[in-house]
């Protein structure tokens, strides 16, 4: 089981990588925070002072179109955000 599965690329999380040392991941849904931080210390070699995690519910959408009524929806996630000690920071491009 993969828990880390891949790094979260916005503008948002970028300007808090920048100020406040937080970067930001998706990671598998039954994932706990003390499993998440280990996976960031092995993968990243860095101090983990922080995790915060957040479930995000699935979108649904309905359109309509010449054949009829269409549902759908988005998968639901998992993100976390991680903070790393002062002084320390993850490259996203050369690790990926």
């Amino acid at each position: 089981m993969s828990i880390i599965i891949k790094p979260i690329v916005t503008e948002k999380v970028t300007k808090e990588s920048e100020v406040l040392n937080r970067f930001g991941f998706v990671v598998n849904k039954k994932a706990n925070k003390v499993e998440i931080k280990k996976a960031v210390e092995a993968a990243y070699g860095v101090t983990v002072v922080s995790v915060n995690t957040i479930n995000v519910r699935p979108d649904r959408t309905t359109k309509y179109t010449k054949s009829g009524l269409i549902s759908g929806k988005t998968n639901a996630i998992k993100k976390a955000i991680v903070q790393v000690q002062e002084g320390e920071t993850i490259d996203f491009y050369n690790n990926i």
